[in-house]
């Protein structure tokens, strides 16, 4: 009887959770069992690994052969089981030394000829691989995303004969370096193709200085979708920090390309007919969601009444935790959500109430049935509401261009560094006593709730920060509550 182990990951929303491969090859009527939670990609696994040593010259012995995956109460899913499962048979066989195997967590799914494939989750595996001072075996095509975990040797092979071979000592595979970054700037929409508007640019700004979320009723054609579009070109590049975090969210969903760090803000635009799943996570295998793929950038929901009402419920604890809970039967997992909502709408379903000439015969109780599919604590989270109104045509043939995206994108980087540099300093420590006055009658007036005093405070701070002011001062106040006057 002969045994072998070898380590690999499941995940635990960004976490990696070791799982260790155990077989077993004893005396027997022939058999392939595996046991140990797993999923149908992972049971199937057998005959991938099976083909796989027969594509070598190889095949399995006529015993019974025992797959474990530790621990037992865990669900496998996925086919990175593959290579850890093909690795473990073969150290049983006494085809690769077991002691190789030792320090090393392996990932990779095996197609028939016995090429490595990518999988989800590289990224991931390698920073829980180095946390546990292994090495990580995994596709050569993502050898680059598993380098930047950096104190971890990387094996990328591309088959299972090449990884074979630098097991043995008969070829030395190169560790992968990770792609450098920079390059050529990502193409973005600039703000100046944007005619007049002035008020809905302004806006925007103040919501790209806070991550305010922002709210745009207008018409058909009035320009909102145009707008969302280039809120991109505002953000400033995410931090070290950020970009490993979103990256790890794209690596685990099976989104990082080419082994790239994202570098800038996501920007994510579902489609109205979304489920909830979808937009926030879960499903059978938890996955996550349009909100964790925007994490530490934009997600935009156009057509924001069109939206299935669970679906756009389940945003409202996300956007005030900036986490998102998916609670299973199998599973508890919990995924990044800081995102930053801008939605559009139209006023009615029509899309044209308030122009005499286009709109249906139900105004105004169209707009006010449209505007009811959300929900009252849903629209007190969005911090900025404005109207956005068509352009005259001979207006957008004769008005010249405004400022582009780079200047803004310029004051917006200086406010959210002032921004960063005050730390913990909440916004209402920086009222002066007239802003303070302001805010507070009108907060009664409104009848805004705790929530919103406190969002059109913090609106109010990012005015100041674009104006360069240590203190918010009453004009800044005024502005952030017109916004909110617009709802």
């Amino acid at each position: 009887m002969s045994a072998a182990r070898i380590t690999t990951f499941a995940f635990a929303g960004i976490d990696p959770v070791p799982v260790e491969v155990q077989v077993q090859i004893s005396s027997g009527l022939p058999a392939f069992l595996m046991v140990g939670l797993a999923d149908k990609a992972v049971t199937e696994s057998r005959e991938r690994v099976r083909a796989a040593l027969t594509a070598l010259g190889l095949s399995l012995p006529p015993k019974r052969i025992l797959v474990n995956l530790a621990p037992a109460d865990l669900v496998k899913e996925g086919s990175h089981y593959d290579l850890p499962i093909a690795l473990a048979v073969l150290a049983a066989m006494e085809v690769v030394p077991v002691e190789e195997l030792g320090g090393f967590a392996a990932m990779g799914e095996l197609a028939l000829d016995g090429s490595i494939q990518p999988v989800a989750g590289v990224l991931a595996a390698a920073l829980g691989a180095s946390q546990r001072e292994l090495g990580l075996i995994c596709p050569e095509a993502q050898g680059p995303e598993a380098a930047w975990a950096g104190r971890v040797t990387v094996l990328a092979p591309a088959d299972l004969m090449q990884l074979l071979n630098h097991l043995r000592g008969t070829q030395a595979l190169e560790p992968p370096a990770p792609p450098v970054l920079g390059g050529a700037p990502e193409a973005v929409a600039c703000l100046s193709e944007v005619i007049g508007q002035e008020t809905a640019k302004r806006a925007l700004e103040v919501a790209a200085a806070g991550s305010h979320n922002m709210l745009m009723q207008g018409p058909p054609g009035s320009g909102k979708s145009m707008l969302a579009a280039r809120l991109s070109g505002l953000l400033p590049p995410l931090t070290a920090a950020q970009a490993l975090e979103v990256s790890l969210v794209y690596s685990v969903a099976g989104l990082l390309r080419d082994g790239r760090l994202l570098q800038r803000p996501p920007f994510r635009a579902p489609h109205h007919s979304a489920s909830q799943p979808a937009l926030v996570g879960g499903g059978p295998r938890a996955r996550p969601g349009e909100i964790s793929l925007a994490h530490h950038g934009v997600l935009f929901l156009d057509e924001w009444p069109e939206f299935a009402r669970p679906a756009l419920e389940a945003l409202r604890q996300p956007m005030e935790s900036g986490e998102a809970r998916i609670a299973r039967a199998s599973a508890h997992v919990t995924w990044p959500a800081r995102f930053q909502c801008i939605a559009a709408m139209n006023p009615c379903r029509c899309g044209y109430l308030g122009d005499p000439s286009r709109e249906c015969n139900k105004a105004p109780r169209c707009g006010e049935d449209y505007l009811s599919r959300l929900s009252g604590p849903l629209l007190d989270r969005m911090d900025i509401s404005i109207e956005v109104q068509p352009i005259a045509h001979a207006e957008l043939s004769r008005a010249p261009r405004g400022e582009t995206s780079a200047v803004v994108a310029a004051r917006v980087a200086g406010a959210r560094a002032a921004a960063a540099g005050r730390g913990a300093v909440p916004a209402e420590a920086t009222l002066t006593d007239a802003a303070r006055t302001l805010a507070e009658t009108a907060a009664e007036k409104l009848r805004l709730s705790t929530r919103g005093f406190l969002r059109a405070i913090r609106v109010a701070r990012s005015i100041a920060d674009l104006a360069g002011s240590d203190s918010i001062e009453r004009v800044h106040v005024a502005e952030a509550l017109s916004f909110r006057l617009r709802r």
